[in-house]
């Protein structure tokens, strides 16, 4: 069912329903901006063009890149390694998914090379790694050889095939429209599948970051946003701008003066908001 928008009602009077209806059509109602049942958010509808109306009301709303605290979006896929269940391969682990919008191109070529190197970090942290890219796994593999020979780096975890392009629709970085074959698609066309998502073992994204196809990505400072957040999981602080292993760390608000004297013995109150400690082990 399709409703005119009321400006004056709370956002919360816009419930969805499970079993959308399409809507009949009225040519006495003008085009304008509705609501609709089936998605939780608000489309544009031309009430007097009926066949877009009809491919409105009948194609799945398109998805959104995952947000922080989101459930990270569970999927089943080949990879260079073998099949991959998502969520059970992630295990009680955090996990580094960074996707690609083709193969055989030169600046993703030097970041697979560069998370190679950096495999045995992440490890160290608990945390596994696996990429992505806009075409199937028997190109992967060619391309793995390239890797290896510029970069000086076997890559030594799992690359995910996308050649229906599902798990990228499916991350919200391409929507519905783009079709379902990597065939005749270019590297501009995926330019949005430039994603890092950091997810923990609670399944939930903890980061996500996308960068244009003309910078390379920064994989020490995804190790470094990984040091941080399993730090502050564990303890009542925080990390303040550029903070590495090692350096002080802020108390965060919901911990008391009294608390942070038992747990954080010589803290330093800059302001009543600003309390700084070493950073716990």
């Amino acid at each position: 069912m399709v409703k005119p928008i009321d400006y004056d009602a709370h956002p919360m009077d816009f419930q969805p329903e499970l079993t959308p209806t399409v809507p009949s059509f009225d040519n006495s109602v003008a085009g304008g901006l509705y609501w609709t049942e089936n998605a939780n958010h608000i489309k544009l509808i031309d009430f007097n063009d009926k066949e877009k109306l009809m491919s409105t009301a009948n194609t799945p709303e398109l998805n959104r890149i995952p947000r922080i605290n989101d459930t990270a979006p569970d999927f089943t896929a080949e990879t260079t390694q073998g099949t991959v269940h998502f969520h059970q391969w992630i295990g009680d682990g955090w996990a580094v998914l960074f996707s690609h919008p083709k193969d055989f191109t030169p600046v993703c070529t030097t970041e697979l090379g560069y998370m190679a190197k950096l495999a045995p970090e992440f490890a160290k942290r608990n945390t596994k790694i696996i990429g992505l890219s806009v075409d199937p796994v028997s190109s992967h593999k060619k391309w793995e050889g390239d890797i290896e020979e510029t970069q000086g780096a076997k890559v030594n975890y799992p690359m995910i095939g996308d050649p229906q392009l599902k798990i990228a629709k499916l991350y919200g970085m391409l929507p519905a429209e783009a079709g379902e074959t990597c065939e005749g698609r270019t590297p501009a066309d995926n330019a949005t599948v430039r994603t890092v998502f950091v997810i923990g073992p609670d399944k939930k994204i903890k980061l996500q970051l996308s960068y244009p196809m003309t910078t390379g990505r920064n994989f020490d400072e995804i190790l470094r946003v990984i040091d941080s957040m399993q730090l502050t999981a564990k303890h009542k602080v925080a990390t303040p701008v550029n903070w590495k292993q090692g350096e002080d760390v802020i108390i965060t608000g919901a911990v008391s003066n009294e608390e942070a004297a038992e747990k954080f013995p010589g803290f330093k109150t800059i302001k009543p908001y600003l309390r700084t400690t070493a950073q716990p082990k």
